[in-house]
């Protein structure tokens, strides 16, 4: 397992019910493992962070990231996904 096969997700907008339960279904549904999930709501707005594995996912990380970002148009949330080699990259301060 490489760490090019970790994402992370980012959630974020104005809170209502079934957020976590529609990204993890969609996530299931592309054999993709969440590893690790923080969600805090300030003020009404949600935030939700996710490291994710795709390694056993039959879809690529462009497909899933355009799975995930159709699901935020329907729910009105922003949805952002990143390989996390590249996350680290750009949040290392040098």
């Amino acid at each position: 397992m490489t760490a090019n096969n970790k994402i992370i997700i980012t959630v974020s907008g104005t809170d209502k019910v079934g957020i976590v339960a529609k990204i993890a279904t969609i996530l299931a549904e592309l054999n993709v493992n969440i590893e690790d999930i923080k969600q805090t709501l300030m003020q009404g707005h949600f935030v939700m962070f996710m490291l994710c594995d795709i390694t056993n996912s039959p879809k690529s990380f462009k497909e899933i990231k355009d799975q995930l970002q159709e699901e935020g148009e329907q729910l009105k949330m922003e949805i952002w996904v990143q390989r996390k080699e590249i996350f680290d990259t750009m949040h290392t301060v040098g």
